[in-house]
């Protein structure tokens, strides 16, 4: 039940960074993500979402997907050797050597990638502040560092910086890829110089997300077959 959404403005409700009240007095909180991130990612799964609104009453959103059984994913040769148990486990630890540290202020966007990156099979650890993610990085030496930028006390190009200087190689070397909310022009190249490696504006797409982690997970194992 609610204020309901008129016919007209339901077809602007999937758009990026867009408020339908968009006044500076406006009562209805939200930064314009939520909706397009639930569409992208029933887009990516082979769903949709549907909307139905009557403006004074309130309305309904209807998210479809499909049913996918996750031990479908491994391979038939796999398969017939061992249990659907087992095919699972060895779905899920498929990238249990590449350690991942994901640092953002919002506990839904912690969530959100968490959730999606453990189901994938890797290793996670969550900081929820510049603090956190210098303490755990230091603890951890992950892999790869999914980095906010915006955030209260140290900002993400400064926990870059405090990384980067540090006199262990290990870390000063780890790879840094800027999950951000900063798409203006100048905002990448900014990132870029504070020695980021890799820059995706949000709302970010699963399949994007995969494709960068996976460019630093196949480095790291070239990496290592030369030594």
């Amino acid at each position: 039940t609610g204020i309901g959404i008129t016919e007209e403005d339901q077809k602007r409700l999937f758009q990026p960074f867009t408020q339908l009240d968009s006044s500076l007095a406006r009562q209805q909180s939200g930064t314009g993500l939520g909706l397009t991130l639930v569409q992208r990612m029933a887009d990516l799964h082979g769903g949709s979402v549907v909307v139905e609104s009557e403006p004074g009453k309130g309305s309904r959103f209807s998210v479809i997907l499909p049913w996918v059984r996750s031990f479908e994913m491994v391979s038939d040769n796999q398969f017939e050797k061992q249990t659907a148990g087992e095919a699972a486990d060895d779905f899920h630890n498929l990238h249990k050597d590449f350690i991942i540290l994901l640092v953002d202020d919002n506990e839904l966007n912690i969530s959100t990638y968490s959730d999606y990156l453990q189901a994938k099979g890797y290793p996670v650890f969550n900081a929820l502040n510049g603090i956190q993610a210098i303490a755990l990085a230091m603890q951890y030496q992950p892999d790869l560092i999914l980095m906010d930028i915006q955030m209260p006390g140290l900002s993400g190009i400064e926990v870059v910086n405090k990384l980067k200087a540090m006199d262990d190689d290990r870390l000063a070397g780890i790879p840094i890829v800027a999950l951000t909310a900063l798409a203006m022009a100048g905002d990448r190249e900014r990132c870029l110089e504070a020695g980021i490696d890799d820059y995706l504006s949000k709302p970010v797409s699963f399949r994007s997300l995969m494709q960068t982690i996976e460019k630093y997970e196949q480095r790291k194992v070239s990496q290592q077959q030369v030594v």
